[in-house]
Order: C-alpha cells, then sequence, then structure tokens
C-alpha cells in the first residue's frame, strides 16, 4: 500500500504527542513492505519546503509555512491535502481534527480511502481563540462526514463520537514514546539543584488546561520538607499563562523551571522524579503518563476519564479535577507512602506493557488500511446524524 500521513509537524520527533506517534507506528509500517509519505511543515523540520527526506523508511516531505503558529497547521494540512491528490495514495491518514478539515480533499480520487484519528477535543483547549476552535470544531464534524474509518486513542473519545454524532469509531489507544540511555548519576539532575527521588515533576505544554498552576499552588501550600517541584515543558501558544506562571517560579528556590526537554536530559529528569504529576482538565490520551507508567514512576493525576483509564484500579491515585484540596490531601498521602506508590507504579507498568504495545498499535493501524483497501464498497462506521454541539 502506498500512505500519505498528514498533521505531524514533522520527523524525527521533537516535541509533541502526535509526532512521537507517528515515529512509532510508520516505520514498523514501512518494515512490512508498505511506502509512507509524510507531509511535514518546513517550519519545523528545518529544511527547504519541498524537500524530501528519510525517518527509518518513511518518506518527509517538508511543506512551506508561514512559520506561525497556528497558521503553520493549516498551510501544512491543506497543501499536504491538494498534494495528496497528485499521488496514486490508497490511504490518507489525517491526524487531529484541526487537518481533518480537508479531509474531503482525497476524497476527489474514488479509489482513496481516508483515515482520521482524533488524539483529543482541540477545540476545547484554553490556546485556541474563538476562529481556531471554529476551524477545529468544523475539522471535527468534515472527520465525521467525510472519513471512511475514525481512531480514537481513548474509550471517552469513542463514546463522545458515538453520542454526538451516532458515528461508530474504532479505539487504538498511543503508547509510551521509547526512551534511550541516560546518565546513571543523574549529572544533570543535580546541577539544576536536584535530588532523585525528592522531586515532582509536571511534564507536557505550559497551557491552562493541562493545570500546571493548579500544581504550583498545590505545591506551595503543602511545602513538603526536603522535596521541589519541577515545570518541563515548553510554552506553547500560551505566551500570556506561561510568563505569568514563570514570574511565580522565578522567587520560590524549591521550584524549578527545566523548559522544554528532549532526549538523555529528558530521560533522566523523567527516571529521577519521585512523583509524576498530570493535573490536567483535558486530554486524549496522554503520552508524557504513558510514559511515567512505562518508567515505573508513581503517579497522581485528575481524575478526568482518560487518566482513570490508564490509572485506575491502584496503578496510580487520583485527586478531583481542578479541585486544590483534593490535590494538596492526595499529594501528601503520595509523598508519605512511598511503599504504596511504588506498588502501585509496578501495577501500572505491567499494565501498560499488557496493554499498549507499540506493535499492535501499528498492526492494529496496518488492519484498519488493508480492511479498507481489500473493502472498497464498504463504509465502516458510517452513522452520520445531526451534531447536538451548536
Amino acid at each position: 500500500m502506498k500512505i500519505a500521513v498528514i498533521g505531524a509537524k514533522g520527523l524525527p520527533p521533537r516535541q509533541g504527542g502526535i509526532e512521537h506517534h507517528c515515529a512509532e507506528i510508520y516505520p514498523r509500517i514501512v518494515a512490512k513492505g508498505h511506502s509512507v509519505d509524510l507531509f511535514a511543515r518546513s517550519s519545523t523540520t528545518h529544511v527547504s519546503p519541498f524537500t524530501q527526506t528519510e525517518f527509518q523508511g518513511v518518506q518527509v516531505i517538508s511543506l512551506p509555512c508561514p512559520g506561525k503558529k497556528g497558521l503553520d497547521a493549516l498551510f501544512s494540512s491543506v497543501l499536504g491535502a491538494i498534494l495528496s491528490t497528485t499521488t496514486r495514495y490508497d490511504i490518507v491518514h489525517f491526524h487531529a481534527l484541526g487537518p481533518a478539515l480537508f479531509s474531503w480533499l482525497p476524497k476527489l480520487s474514488l479509489s482513496t480511502k481516508v483515515v482520521v484519528t482524533c488524539h483529543g477535543l482541540d477545540w476545547q483547549r484554553n490556546k485556541w481563540g474563538k476562529m481556531s476552535s471554529r476551524l477545529i470544531f468544523e475539522g471535527e464534524k468534515a472527520a465525521v462526514r467525510f472519513s471512511d474509518e475514525m481512531i480514537v486513542v481513548s474509550e471517552e473519545l469513542r463514546s463522545y463520537f458515538r453520542n454526538t454524532y451516532g458515528r461508530q469509531s474504532v479505539y487504538i489507544p498511543n503508547s509510551a514514546a521509547t526512551y534511550g540511555a541516560s546518565d546513571p548519576n543523574f549529572a544533570y539532575a543535580r546541577s539544576l539543584g536536584l535530588t532523585p527521588g525528592r522531586y515532582i515533576l509536571f511534564l507536557g505544554r505550559l497551557v491552562p488546561e493541562k493545570c500546571p498552576d493548579l500544581l504550583l499552588e498545590a505545591f506551595k501550600k503543602l511545602k513538603p520538607q526536603g522535596w521541589k517541584l519541577v515545570l518541563a515543558g515548553g510554552v506553547s501558544d500560551t505566551k500570556s499563562f506561561s510568563a505569568q506562571l514563570l514570574a511565580q517560579v522565578a522567587s520560590d528556590r524549591d521550584i524549578v523551571f527545566a523548559g522544554e526537554l528532549q532526549g538523555s536530559r529528558l530521560w533522566e529528569i523523567v527516571r529521577g522524579t519521585g512523583l509524576f504529576a498530570l493535573p490536567s482538565n483535558l486530554e486524549g490520551l496522554p503520552l508524557a503518563l504513558l510514559e511515567a507508567m512505562s518508567e515505573n514512576i508513581p503517579i497522581i493525576a485528575s481524575d478526568i476519564p482518560p487518566h482513570q483509564q490508564l490509572i485506575g484500579s491502584k496503578r496510580g491515585i487520583l485527586f478531583r479535577a481542578g479541585n486544590l484540596d483534593s490535590l494538596v490531601e492526595q499529594m501528601n498521602w503520595a509523598i508519605h507512602h512511598p511503599q504504596e506508590m511504588q506498588a502501585m507504579a509496578d501495577n501500572a507498568q505491567r499494565y501498560l506493557q499488557m496493554h499498549y504495545s507499540w506493535e499492535k498499535i501499528a498492526a492494529d493501524n496496518l488492519s484498519l488500511y488493508e480492511a479498507l483497501v481489500n473493502s472498497p464498497n464498504q463504509q465502516p462506521g458510517k452513522k452520520l446524524v445531526t451534531t447536538k454541539i451548536s
């Protein structure tokens, strides 16, 4: 099969769950004898527009972008969709709802099947303005209408599309990004004034829906003796929010802003964590949480459905989303019950190994592609009804 991928920033992955997802599944699909072209953003790949590079067998085609956040996704998605009509692709796979706004374009070729993966309801994210949110929501409706098959990364998303649109979807989750070797002496962590096992880690973009401000407030209220809080992540499209957050950090020696980490430094910081915290109000199936599970790190997270799916049943502890007192109480319990927390981390690691394998995820994507290509007259999941959201 010949497959086109639209919606990822580029490969190799530098940031973002979608990029790591693509980096894991598409080389595996190429290894099975298939061809994959991934349309990327020149602003991310830092090569000239229309230059083609290779990542583990995947052909990465950089498309011109204005270099402005928000517009880059729009430009690369529409250009990728247009270019997908000039080559005879068996499958055109859109990742995320924004790019799916153009999922109708590959349908101009009657032989091409369109797949959309929803990694989360991006139109709900605070970083987007009113117009951008509306466009992403229109992308959601386009995905429901034009895709031959929809993939969702959590059970909550499957329920959402069924209840909202009457549209059936296929649940194929994410898994943890593959970590490499890191310094066993934790030299980088120690250079930040950190003691392995004695810091709480927030890992993710500093955006309102991930609630790092709630975690910051809880840590200041609890003031756990001998512990520090580390915020690691990029500022994304929310610079004013990040600026306010970092202004609070600057005056507290027990709070460290590590910025956006990659490679061995990221792996070292995660592996030295005493408690991983994800207080989000909105997630698809968070890659950072999966990574913490994979690395056997104790976890505290908000009780939103994706977190319940991953660390419920004694694989971590949950607090009431958005509730400061609940977070403080549960964080205090976690810090003072290390043996119980480690037992939960062991459970989480085993659960991840059993249910979230990249080999299976890639195989499930490939099986879906093959079913579509081999059943040209079928339209799986087509049960479109009028949307319930205004």
